[in-house]
Parts: structure tokens; sequence; C-alpha cells
């Protein structure tokens, strides 16, 4: 299993940002490699919504189901696909006039993949401090809603 952590600072409130990451109907504005995102479960967004998630150029399905929602402080999710498992959960602390925001993972690979574990602790660090780098620069201009 792979542990990936790290933290962002947005200069946000604290419910704008937490808003934006607990809809993952959002992500694609600032994730270049989720080329889409579905709702499965009836709106409002809480404990035990579902997203189908679409991944990279092949557009490989994810299953996100929101496993904790304790607006605006905690999210806690588990995602499944064919290569992996992830679960963990996003922390929202206000600080600094805006919102510090950590996630912290657990990655699962399954099948063969598992070989492939320490790459995706390594890859998977990397790509998750340019994801939340992308949302951070997409709530500071002011583009969501």
């Amino acid at each position: 299993m792979a542990h990936i952590a790290g933290e962002v600072h947005i200069d946000a409130p604290i419910g704008t940002v937490f808003d934006v990451v607990a809809d993952s109907r959002n992500e694609p504005t600032y994730n270049p490699a989720m080329t889409r995102v579905e709702l499965l479960t009836p709106e409002p967004i809480g404990t035990g919504t579902q997203f189908r998630a679409y991944m990279g150029k092949a557009g490989t399905p994810m299953l996100v189901e929101l496993t904790t929602v304790e607006r605006p402080h905690l999210l806690a999710s588990r995602t499944t696909s064919s290569l992996m498992e992830t679960s963990g959960t996003l922390s929202f602390t206000e600080t600094d006039g805006g919102t510090t925001m950590r996630w912290d993972w657990q990655v699962r690979a399954k099948g063969w993949h598992r070989l492939l574990t320490p790459v995706f602790g390594l890859v998977g660090g990397k790509m998750e401090h340019s994801i939340w780098n992308g949302l951070k620069r997409h709530v500071e201009s002011g583009r969501a809603s």
C-alpha cells in the first residue's frame, strides 16, 4: 500500500474550498487528467454520495463514494477503479485569512499493478500536488462558484 499526504494553502473561505472539492463534478475544471464526472446519487451531496469519474485519454472509469462529509472541515472518500482503490481524507482548516487543505490517502493497487506500489506512491504524490495546486489556482481566480 502507498501512502500519499500533503497540504496546500488557498486564499479563499473554507466553505468555498470545501464546496468546490465536495462536488466531484467540479474536478475537471482544475484537474486536466479528469475528463468528466457524473453524479450517480440524488442531491444534496453528503455521506454516501457517489460519482462516476473518467480519467485520462482512455477515459478509465472510477467510482467515487463520499464516506464522511462534515462540512466544512472533513471529507472522506473511497475511489475504486480496475487499477486501484484509494481511501482517505481531506481536511480543511481556516488559516491566515484562507484555507489550508490537507490530504491523506492510502492507495492499494490491484492485481499485477501491486508490483508498481512504490511508483504509485512517488508519482501519486506529485500528481496530488499538481491537482490541488490546480484547485488553488481555480478557486483563487474567482472562477469557482
